[in-house]
């Protein structure tokens, strides 16, 4: 795969972003898959659909909301009650309090983890005009460009260099030979 940006050729089809320029490559791999066209969302009459994820959450804060309401009603309502009345609106203030103080919660946790939410369709045919890209400035660099002198070094040639005596031994024999015949 080549990058679209800079065509630098990536090591893997898997990559996430290029090497060279640091372009995403998510969206080439996904335009690739699907023969060259993005997902789309369905256009709709300005109808929109509240995902059960996001419903649950709002129930779970509404609940809270009722409760919030709710519990201080029924108290001042069982202060000022005669009797047996007191007793009836005690109760409901605590029931009302545990079910829309502990409910709410129990609800948008569970909205949270277990429904769904929205989802995306992908609408085959439909035409995806790509944003342009902005070229890439061009990289300055604070050094000046190197000067290279090919004249004044050169790679040595092997056949050049001088070969290493054949062995050890043979460089020892000659030395104790000379040696021998100083005495003499």
């Amino acid at each position: 795969m080549f990058c679209p940006r800079c065509g630098q050729q990536q090591a893997t089809d898997s990559m996430r972003f290029c090497s060279r320029c640091g372009f995403s490559m998510d969206g080439v791999m996904h335009l690739l898959a699907h023969g060259g066209m993005l997902p789309q969302l369905p256009m709709t009459n300005g109808e929109k659909t509240v995902s059960p994820k996001r419903k649950g959450v709002k129930q779970g804060v509404l609940l809270m909301l009722i409760g919030a309401i709710l519990v201080p009603i029924f108290g001042v309502m069982a202060g000022f009650a005669p009797g047996r009345l007191e007793n009836v609106f005690a109760f409901f203030a605590a029931l009302s309090a545990i079910i829309c103080f502990v409910g709410g919660p129990l609800r948008m946790l569970f909205a949270a983890i277990f429904e769904e939410g929205a989802k995306q369709q992908y609408v085959p045919g439909s035409t995806y005009i790509p944003p342009v890209l902005p070229p890439q400035p061009a990289r300055v660099s604070a050094l000046p460009p190197a000067a290279v002198n090919t004249q004044a070094w050169r790679r040595p040639q092997t056949a050049e260099i001088m070969q290493p005596p054949t062995s050890v031994t043979d460089h020892t024999t000659k030395l104790l030979e000379k040696s021998e015949s100083e005495k003499d």
